[in-house]
């Protein structure tokens, strides 16, 4: 029987002041969808099936490139991590995975499996980190990892991962992410064509380990922490590398990781064209990798990308990317952020399916512009909470996530058993 941490009487009690409310507002949704020609109850159908995973350090409270400012009740390991991610997937029932970062979350892989299995959650795609040093390691990755002239520092790198690996195969995880820090800060520090050809020899053995029913996902980013050339930098390189390693090599997209106004939705199109597009890590962004919560500054580009994961859907019944929150929260409650952020997730693609694709095909063929996008306007102008909260009330969790977690004090109970905390440290997580 799966437990729970926050009192089921607590979002028995929330979900029974509002569910007269949401069955009136879902009845009245479903006459105007019935107009259009959609079935709400498949919509709803879809998204109660639809997940996105939980990073474990998500949960814990992050920070600027100057400061960290921590909150109360912060995780003190992993396991209390899987006990926050447990929240989020009781009330939110939308997050039933997580992912795990080594060697932030290193411990005995029996332990973590029966952790999770306590709250029915499984585990995502494992993270590696040779963006950092951890403590005791031989070589400092200061100087690039995967990437580095030093083959020694490589070699160590190549065999962090496939520790990762070895962990992932123990907890039921499927793929590896891979992001890498490496590139440089000044002109000439670095010849780019021996600093990428380092770094695919290092992928390359990093995937011949794959098991066979693996992916390994490579993700890109534009700058940061190496400010002036980076090694993996945007789309068409990861799509070099997911090619030169094989059919298992997948592009990650972080919705963070692009200059401001590059049209992330069509690098997806682009990338599940020619089948290496792998999954996503979902934030949102102003200026540049900001990981704001998802949805929050542009829930139309959220929208738009999910556009286009509807539309491949349609045409690939064996297209399913892998889905994973990937913030940073400073000044809020992660457990409440990473919430809102699965439900507005979740949103875009009810907004998706509610595109009347047919009259969209005919609009583009007929060159009708305005036709075309007010496909778009109306289906992201809909508002679709009832569906959203109607399928999380049917799965056992809260029509209002944040309020039941609030009537819980949950913050203010794992407060006095975590010790607090002490501010002043820099960097982000």
């Amino acid at each position: 029987m799966t437990e729970h941490i926050i009192d089921a009487s607590i979002v028995e009690a929330d979900n029974s002041k509002r569910e007269a409310d949401l069955r009136r507002d879902y009845e009245t949704l479903g006459e105007r969808l019935d107009r259009r020609g959609i079935s709400i109850d498949a919509v709803k159908a879809k998204v109660a099936k639809f997940s996105v995973a939980v990073p474990s350090w998500g949960v814990g409270t992050g920070g600027t490139r100057f400061a960290k400012f921590p909150g109360k009740g912060e995780p003190r390991d992993i396991f209390d991590k899987i006990e926050d991610c447990a929240v989020i997937a009781q009330l939110t029932q939308a997050t039933k995975t997580i992912s795990l970062h080594i060697p932030w979350d290193k411990a005995d892989p029996n332990r973590l499996k029966q952790a999770a299995s306590r709250f029915n959650l499984g585990f995502d795609a494992m993270n590696s980190n040779t963006f950092s040093d951890a403590k005791g390691q031989m070589q400092s990755y200061k100087f690039g990892s995967l990437s580095a002239y030093d083959k020694a520092t490589r070699d160590q790198a190549i065999e962090h991962n496939l520790e990762c690996i070895e962990i992932g195969k123990t907890i039921g995880s499927k793929a590896l992410t891979i992001w890498i820090g490496d590139g440089s800060n000044f002109p000439g520090q670095v010849n780019f064509a021996d600093q990428f050809a380092n770094y695919l020899d290092s992928a390359k053995a990093i995937y011949a380990a794959l098991p066979d029913d693996w992916h390994v996902y490579t993700e890109h980013k534009m700058y940061e922490p190496a400010f002036y050339s980076t090694v993996v930098q945007d789309w068409g390189t990861n799509y070099i590398i997911a090619k030169e390693l094989g059919d298992k090599a997948l592009c990650l997209v972080d919705l963070g990781h692009h200059a401001p106004n590059v049209n992330i939705e069509m690098i997806v199109s682009r990338l599940a064209q020619f089948g290496k597009l792998g999954g996503f890590h979902f934030n949102d962004s102003k200026y540049g990798d900001d990981d704001l919560d998802a949805g929050s500054v542009d829930p139309y580009r959220l929208f738009l990308v999910f556009n286009e994961l509807v539309d491949i859907e349609a045409r690939d019944a064996d297209f399913h990317p892998a889905h994973m929150l990937d913030q940073s929260h400073n000044v809020t409650d992660p457990i409440e952020s990473l919430m809102l952020s699965a439900s507005d997730v979740q949103r875009s693609y009810a907004q998706a399916l509610l595109v009347d694709r047919a009259t969209l095909k005919a609009a583009q063929t007929d060159n009708d512009a305005l036709t075309a996008t007010q496909q778009l306007r109306q289906a992201f102008r809909t508002d679709v909470e009832p569906i959203l909260a109607l399928a999380r009330l049917e799965a056992g969790g809260a029509i209002d996530p944040l309020a039941a977690y609030r009537a819980s004090n949950y913050r203010a109970k794992v407060a006095d058993i975590r010790p607090t905390v002490e501010g002043g440290s820099g960097g982000i997580v």
